[in-house]
This record gives C-alpha cells, sequence and structure tokens, in this order.
C-alpha cells in the first residue's frame, strides 16, 4: 500500500484492529445465514507526509450504496451544531439570495435546510440515494454522485455552478481519493469563494484512545498537519480553523484560494500548526504505543461485561453506530448472550442486526419492557443527550455506561 496523498510506500502500523465486516453493513434476518465476509482493519502512518490511513478493502461505491443507513437528521445534537454553523456563517461572511451553497455528503439536508430557511440557494451532493431522496422530500435540491475533480468540472463548473461556499462535514475523511477530491473544490470554488471541512482531529483519538472511530469508512485520520499539505498542494490554503465539540473533537477549517488575497490568515493557524509540531506529528516515533492503549481497553471492556454478567445483570447498548461495530468486533462480542440488543431511533436499523457482532437492532420501547441494569452508550459523543433522553431507567435504578476513553458508569 502506498500513501493516498504522498505514494510514499507505507511500513508504518499505527494500529491494527484485525479483521472486521464494513462497520454500517447492517444485515436483515436473512442475511444471518449467509456467510459474512470481513477486512483486514490495519492503519498504517505515512513516514513522509504523516497521513494516517487504511487502505481501501472495500470500494466507496458499495460503502455508500443506495441503502446507506446513517441519517443525520436523527441527531439532535447534529442539528443543533449545524444550525448554529448556518447562523454563523450568514453572519461572517453575508451570504444572501444571490449566494450558491454547495455541500458535498449532504445526507437528509439535515445543514442545508437552514439555509434554505434563509433564502439562500443551496444544492447538496451525496452518493446515496436513499438519503438524497430524504432532502429532496424537503425541498432540498441534491445530486446523488460521488465528489470529485470531473463531477467539479462536467456537471458543476462546466454549468457555471459555483460555490461562494463549499461546505462538507464529516466527508474529508471518507474519501479513498483525497486529493482528487480537494482538487476538486478547488475548481467549483468562486474566486472569493470560502471552503470549510469539518472532520474528527487526529490528536483527539490518539489522546482519548477514541480507537472505536476507526473503521472502513474513515479512510484516513486526519490532522491539521497533513490536511494543510494535502490542500496546499492543490492551490488551496488555510486562512482559519476551529476546534468544534463534534465526535469528541473535531477542527473546522477555513480555507481559500490560494491566489485570494481578500481574506487575512487567522493566528490561529499557525497556533494549531505549532501545538501538532509539539506534540510530534511529523516524528513517527510519536505513533508508537497506541496499540499498547488500545488492547487495555479491550481488556477492561471484557472484564465489566464478563463480571456484571456473573452477577446475573441485564445488558443493552443504545445506538447503532458504526463506532460500536469496531468495539464489539474488535473486543470479540457476539450474539445476545453478553447484550441483549441495541436501541436505535432510526427506523432505518430498527429490525435489523450489526454487522459481526449479530446483536439486533430494536425501537425505544423495548427499554421498559426489559429494563435493563446497565445501557452502554455507543454514541460517546452524544452521551449528555442520550442519557437524558433516558433519564428513565433510573426508575429501577438502571446505569449507563461508556468504555472510552476508560470504563465509566452514570
Amino acid at each position: 500500500m502506498n500513501c493516498r496523498h504522498c505514494k510514499t510506500e507505507l511500513v508504518n502500523v499505527f494500529a491494527d484492529l484485525n479483521f472486521s465486516p464494513i462497520s454500517n453493513a447492517m444485515l436483515s434476518e436473512a442475511q444471518l445465514h449467509e456467510p459474512e465476509i470481513y477486512f483486514p482493519l490495519k492503519i498504517f502512518v505515512c513516514s513522509n507526509c504523516f497521513l494516517v490511513q487504511v487502505d481501501e478493502m472495500e470500494k466507496a461505491e458499495k460503502i455508500f450504496d443506495e441503502e446507506y443507513t446513517y441519517f443525520s437528521s436523527f441527531s439532535s445534537s447534529l442539528l443543533k451544531h449545524s444550525k448554529k454553523y448556518v447562523d454563523m456563517m450568514i453572519e461572517r461572511f453575508g451570504y444572501n439570495s444571490q449566494s450558491q451553497i454547495i455541500e458535498i455528503a449532504s445526507n437528509d439536508g439535515y445543514l442545508l435546510q437552514y439555509f434554505k430557511e434563509n433564502n439562500i440557494p443551496v444544492l447538496g451532493i451525496d452518493p446515496a440515494a436513499n438519503t438524497a431522496q430524504a432532502a429532496q422530500d424537503k425541498g432540498i435540491d441534491t445530486i446523488v454522485e460521488f465528489f470529485g475533480a470531473d463531477f467539479a468540472q462536467n456537471e458543476l463548473a462546466d454549468r457555471q455552478i459555483m460555490g461562494d461556499l463549499i461546505l462538507g462535514n464529516n466527508v474529508l475523511a471518507h474519501v479513498p481519493d483525497i486529493n482528487d477530491f480537494v482538487k476538486g473544490m478547488k475548481i467549483a470554488l468562486k474566486e472569493e469563494g470560502v471552503i470549510t471541512m469539518e472532520f474528527p482531529h487526529f490528536m483527539r483519538l490518539v489522546e482519548d484512545t477514541l480507537f472505536d472511530t476507526i473503521y472502513h469508512e474513515h479512510f484516513s485520520y486526519l490532522s491539521f498537519y497533513s490536511v494543510k499539505k494535502i490542500f496546499e498542494s492543490q492551490g488551496l490554503e488555510m486562512f482559519d480553523v476551529e476546534i468544534v465539540p463534534t465526535h469528541g473533537g473535531s477542527l473546522r477549517i477555513f480555507a481559500k484560494h490560494k491566489e485570494d488575497n481578500t481574506k487575512e490568515i487567522s493566528a490561529n493557524v499557525n497556533a494549531l500548526i505549532e501545538k501538532e509540531l509539539v506534540a510530534g506529528i511529523n516524528q513517527i516515533d510519536s505513533y508508537c504505543g497506541f496499540q499498547n492503549k488500545i488492547d487495555k481497553i479491550k481488556y477492561d471492556t471484557w472484564t465489566f461485561l464478563i463480571e456484571e454478567k456473573k452477577k446475573g445483570k441485564k445488558i443493552i447498548a443504545y445506538g447503532a453506530a458504526a463506532k460500536g461495530n469496531t468495539l464489539f468486533n474488535y473486543c470479540g462480542i457476539k450474539g445476545t448472550d453478553i447484550i441483549k440488543f441495541v436501541i436505535d431511533a432510526s427506523p432505518h436499523k430498527q429490525n435489523k442486526f450489526l454487522p459481526g457482532s449479530h446483536i439486533p437492532v430494536v425501537d425505544e420501547s423495548e427499554i421498559n419492557k426489559y429494563k435493563p441494569d446497565y445501557v452502554i452508550i455507543i454514541p460517546w459523543n452524544l452521551k449528555d443527550e442520550i442519557i437524558n433522553q433516558l433519564s428513565y431507567i433510573r426508575e429501577w435504578k438502571g446505569k449507563f455506561v461508556i468504555f472510552l476513553p476508560e470504563t465509566q458508569v452514570f
């Protein structure tokens, strides 16, 4: 395998999570009786540009197919975060009815709806037909396609559809050809346009051992250092960066054409680069030792689950999120003898089964029927939202559990 950015041969392993099915490949009951494909989940770090990455074991076209099960609008926290972003961008850059907003990986229109409410023209681009249809049902024009340089030229620039703002939240890590993706944004951006991208910050993954954010959909694990290099290689320049709370700690980057002199470079840019350099982001030795931290969480998770099951405790999980599938598969949790079922608010996941572990996914009404002693919160980034939503489990002295960065009971 060669680096997807600089093409250097990859030899340095950052983490090895053995073999796992695709994290969002939910199973029907019929599929439980069929063979299930597992892929290596080994993460490398490039010794040249220090991009952390996994090989494209399964084609993105198959992962993000027409039956993609993640719909962003089912998270009230994400909706609140998105509206706050839209309000901030309108105030900062003055977008109005003459502007063009383009969102890449627009999902079900969870974010663009807030620009639309302000009478600002929007266009969504998403490869999953079912989420795109949900956006179109909201009146949000959406193209079902993968974004890249050819698409940007043929479907946008050649048709005079250029972005005053091109945005993408939690998509930059999901593209196998990251150079082509960034090149596409360069092509489709107006001369004085702005690009914003949000993605989980690699430093947070390391600091809190958030290994459950590693799965095949995430082709890259992004530091500001590596992303800045990738954007510069395509003629784009960072002019600001913010730390935002989503997904346990993410970055929101602001980029422009290198030729655009209308925007000052914020002091935040150099400050974050310096912070990452001090942490050793460009030193290969800094990437050693992460595997031992992962394994400790694995052993602690198993210890907790086994000891509580021996006491006769009833355990379920909340949130059929991809990160839970990484956790369960690496820990070797299978079937319903440890975890009875998983609750999820999305009807697109209910009555299906988690890949690998085959734990059934049901709706919230099952909680009151089963009255679990413990509810494992899989999307720990939504911990407060979920604890508030399920506070009624306190009636029978139920408790909440998260396993990363360490086992905690609430």
